[in-house]
């Protein structure tokens, strides 16, 4: 058995934020049926570095978010592809959309209609602000979240902020923050036997993760201090210089800092005044980086990183996403499941990354071509080849 074995999810999100959400239910073994509008489908269907893919409907984007699941392509402006949308949700457990606020009342499908339909359906609304709110309609992307969140103003350093994370941490923070709440939805209604509405936004997503630097502010009084590859919390730890490159040392306890001090070989600074308590070495780190650089510029990282995890310092190289991709602890915790795209080929892509002991969760099928469950789906709920040949006539599908 899997984890959400007979979850029946309809998938009505694009690009990133929903997608990720549902690709969390789909992995752990809901059957996660994603609802695309018949003409091009998921925008992230053409989103990617390979053009010929794009052009399949099948970028890379697309492909990287959207693996168990099947796909139906469906017209909600029309009456019969309404038609059609609410039957399923008579059979389903969870609707999740990331559309504007309004787009779901607009088209006459918004909570209160379906979960007449269906009172047990759990409901889930991704959005950039919230369904309420003075900033409720406004449009919104990861970037314009990452600004408006304090994400950007934290990064960097004195010469380079405001800054951008790398990648898209609110939409995927926010997708992971909506498939935790349908988990918990699902658990709720297992014991009342009610659904209900969840309202996700990327804005509220995002801020908890800066917890320990907003309960400075709004705890100590204290503004986030731009530190660039310096942790805040602690000294010696961030990002240091070696002979061949750069390491990173978090050196956060007490005993590690010593443990430091005696692999450099330089155990008198565990006694000077000026680095001897945690707090005087966050004072004096300007003073404390370059007396430990020097050290460890005289070998390689590869070998003070052996060194000091044999004395328990964290320590580790600063890979490259290729280089960390490839590492024999990626391998051995099977991070990447295979699976054979028509066209394309074989793709490694990401399995759950929670490892659980009886329902492992792990790709089992490649994503879908776009509607290409479309027949099989509506058959299973009753509707004839005629019927369906019609629907494709009216362009409901």
């Amino acid at each position: 058995m899997k984890l959400l074995e007979g979850i029946r999810v309809l998938d009505l999100t694009n690009v990133l934020s929903g997608p990720f959400a549902t690709l969390h239910l789909a992995l752990a073994g809901a059957e996660v049926i994603k609802i695309e509008n018949p003409n091009d489908g998921d925008l992230a269907r053409k989103l990617g570095c390979v053009p010929k893919y794009n052009q399949m409907l099948m970028g890379t984007s697309f492909l990287a978010q959207n693996a168990n699941k099947k796909s139906l392509t469906l017209n909600l402006k029309t009456p019969e592809g309404k038609e059609i949308f609410k039957k399923l949700v008579k059979a389903a457990d969870a609707v999740v959309e990331n559309f504007r606020p309004d787009v779901m009342t607009r088209l006459g499908l918004s909570y209160q209609v379906l979960s007449e339909i269906n009172p047990k359906l759990i409901y889930c609304a991704i959005s950039g602000f919230g369904q309420t709110g003075p900033d409720a309609m406004k449009p919104a992307y990861d970037q314009i979240i990452q600004g408006l969140s304090g994400e950007m103003a934290i990064n960097g350093d004195e010469q380079l902020n405001p800054l951008r994370a790398g990648f898209p941490v609110c939409d995927t923070v926010g997708g992971l923050n909506a498939a935790f709440a349908i988990m918990g939805a699902l658990y709720y209604r297992e014991r009342t036997g009610e659904g209900q509405f969840i309202d996700v936004a990327l804005l509220d997503s995002i801020m908890p993760l800066m917890g320990w630097v907003v309960a400075n502010l709004k705890i100590g009084g204290q503004q986030p201090v731009l530190m660039g590859n310096d942790n805040f919390t602690a000294a010696p730890s961030g990002v240091f210089k070696t002979k061949d490159g750069f390491i990173n040392i978090a050196a956060n306890k007490q005993e590690q800092w010593e443990s430091v001090a005696d692999v450099l070989g330089v155990p008198e600074l565990k006694t000077d005044t000026r680095f001897r308590e945690r707090d005087a070495r966050k004072k004096n780190r300007k003073e404390l980086t370059p007396l430990l650089n020097a050290k460890l510029a005289q070998k390689e990282t590869a070998v003070w990183v052996d060194e000091l995890n044999k004395h328990d310092v964290p320590a580790g190289t600063i890979l490259t996403l290729d280089g960390a991709l490839k590492q024999e602890q990626v391998k051995h915790r099977n991070v990447f499941g295979k699976v054979t795209v028509d066209g394309i080929g074989e793709l490694e892509l990401f399995n759950l990354s929670a490892k659980f002991s009886k329902t492992p969760g792990i790709v089992e099928t490649p994503p879908p071509t776009l509607g290409q469950h479309t027949n099989d789906i509506l058959a299973s709920i009753g509707y004839t080849n005629e019927e369906i040949q019609k629907f494709k006539e009216m362009k409901a599908i």
